[in-house]
């Protein structure tokens, strides 16, 4: 008696059709590009300079190793950094290096706070075993009280926020003249002024 035999599958074809998947896909696909975190380096100086700096124009953020934040002489949870950053840049208590006063600041004018939003610096230190998630959401409140600053002085000199202002400066491809001035204006009154200290051991 002869056996039956079983038919056999072609499967040659099979790879040609899982490569054509492959590449329909790898062209299809979109992959999330992190931006990061615009901020450079300063290149290192030969010889360090000394610059004076009144202890009063300095904010000092600090943050532990258990990640708690310390600014204004006490421990503080992260949401009052925000306001504490705005009373300390728009104090307005003093006069600039030319000898001018901040006619735009609206804060309180203490005299134990930063004397012109030119000279307010804030300082972030950290501990060597500091989460970095929350040294960078530390960093992203202070920059949102600089931009908040900034919004404010646009829609007073301008009728319209910074942050649209560079939405159409983009728009223009870095072209408009007349918005690229409102721009430098409005951060020449609000310096972005975060310094980052040497790490605690």
């Amino acid at each position: 008696m002869s056996r039956k035999q079983s038919p056999e599958i072609n499967a040659g074809s099979m790879a040609d059709i899982a490569f054509l998947l492959l590449i329909f896909f790898l062209v299809t696909t979109t992959m999330n590009i992190d931006a990061g975190i615009a901020r450079k380096i300063p290149p290192k100086e030969e010889v360090p300079l000394d610059i004076l700096v009144n202890e009063r124009n300095v904010l000092e953020v600090n943050i532990n190793k258990n990640n708690e934040i310390f600014a204004d002489g006490r421990t503080i949870p992260l949401s009052e950094l925000k306001q504490i950053a705005i009373d300390f840049i728009d104090n307005g208590g003093g006069l600039d290096s030319n000898k001018q006063k901040c006619d735009w600041c609206e804060g309180a004018q203490s005299k134990t706070s930063s004397d012109h939003p030119t000279k307010a610096i804030i300082s972030i230190k950290t501990d060597r075993i500091t989460n970095y998630e929350t040294y960078i959401t530390t960093l992203d409140v202070l920059n949102s009280a600089y931009t908040h600053l900034r919004n404010k002085l646009s829609v007073k000199l301008y009728k319209r926020n910074y942050e649209s202002l560079l939405e159409d400066f983009k728009k223009s491809n870095n072209s408009d003249k007349n918005i690229q001035d409102k721009i430098k204006l409005i951060r020449e009154k609000y310096p972005l002024l975060i310094s980052d200290a040497e790490i605690n051991n």
